[in-house]
């Protein structure tokens, strides 16, 4: 790989143009030398280049790929590992490959058969909304927020510096980690809440939502996120979530069996231990 990188130089395709991929083209826009956008869905081509999102945009890969030196994935993450299967077949050259996807061992996996002249390495960016699509996105998503990176064995310097520039651009806060380690965490800060917020929005009959206030919205806001994310997420992380739903469930039932068997005084402890648990958390941030 040659060395040094300067991202007012670079030529970036996004593969996705949905709420992270847009965003993030849009918090990129005027930052590098070429903006490329690359999606299924026509109507979003058109929408990205109607509010010029990106320079050019097409749902071939191959009209567009050839041309960048650092290629984004912001699919889902079955598609991420999908694409970069197909990767070689569309770029021979020098090319740093970046990807935005919410877990990270499957891909990481994928990253390392790349032929040698792709410098691969993972990224998720922790933040988002429930509401998808290039309509909801907008430059300043990740500002503040925190972006995992799992490099590779192979990532080379040149590949760091790309996305450092890129996090320092958009305003983000880098986070460092192996692969196995971001996954692990993630099912119990990330997946584990969906299930719950999910099993939440399933047990509640729809006639009691005239009584429900902020407390019952917040707690249930993450079962709008589309499934067709979720379920990918969660299968290719599944050892972790169900490690993570096995606590939740312990502690859940420990909670039911003090409160049938109106052993008050445990149960109080119990609250007691998860306010201060919950306080001891936030106090980190």
């Amino acid at each position: 790989m040659e060395a040094g990188f300067r991202l007012q130089d670079a030529r970036i395709a996004i593969i996705g143009l949905g709420l992270m991929g847009g965003s993030l083209a849009m918090a990129l826009r005027g930052k590098c030398a070429a903006l490329y956008g690359i999606d299924s869905n026509h109507l979003t081509l058109k929408l990205a280049l109607d509010q010029g999102v990106v320079q050019e945009a097409d749902s071939d890969p191959a009209k567009l790929l050839p041309q960048a030196d650092l290629v984004i994935l912001a699919t889902p993450v079955p598609k991420i590992v999908e694409f970069i299967q197909h990767l070689p077949s569309f770029i021979r050259k020098s090319c740093i490959v970046f990807d935005l996807g919410s877990t990270k061992m499957d891909i990481a996996q994928a990253m390392s058969e790349l032929p040698e002249h792709f410098d691969p390495i993972g990224g998720h960016p922790i933040c988002g909304k429930e509401k998808l699509g290039l309509e909801n996105a907008e430059a300043g998503l990740f500002q503040n927020s925190p972006f995992v990176i799992t490099p590779l064995k192979r990532t080379s310097s040149r590949a760091r510096s790309a996305v450092d520039q890129i996090i320092s651009t958009i305003g983000a806060r880098s986070i460092e980690m192996d692969a196995a380690a971001h996954d692990q965490a993630l099912a119990f800060t990330s997946h584990l809440p969906f299930l719950v917020s999910s099993t939440l929005a399933l047990s509640t009959p729809p006639e009691y939502v005239p009584f429900s206030g902020t407390g019952f919205r917040s707690t249930s806001r993450l079962a709008g996120t589309s499934s067709s994310i979720m379920l990918g997420i969660l299968q290719s992380n599944r050892g972790n979530v169900l490690k993570a739903l096995s606590v939740f469930q312990q502690h859940l039932s420990e909670i039911q069996t003090r409160l049938a068997a109106g052993d008050d005084q445990t149960l109080e402890n119990l609250l007691n231990n998860s306010r201060a648990a919950y306080q001891s958390l936030f106090s980190i941030l």
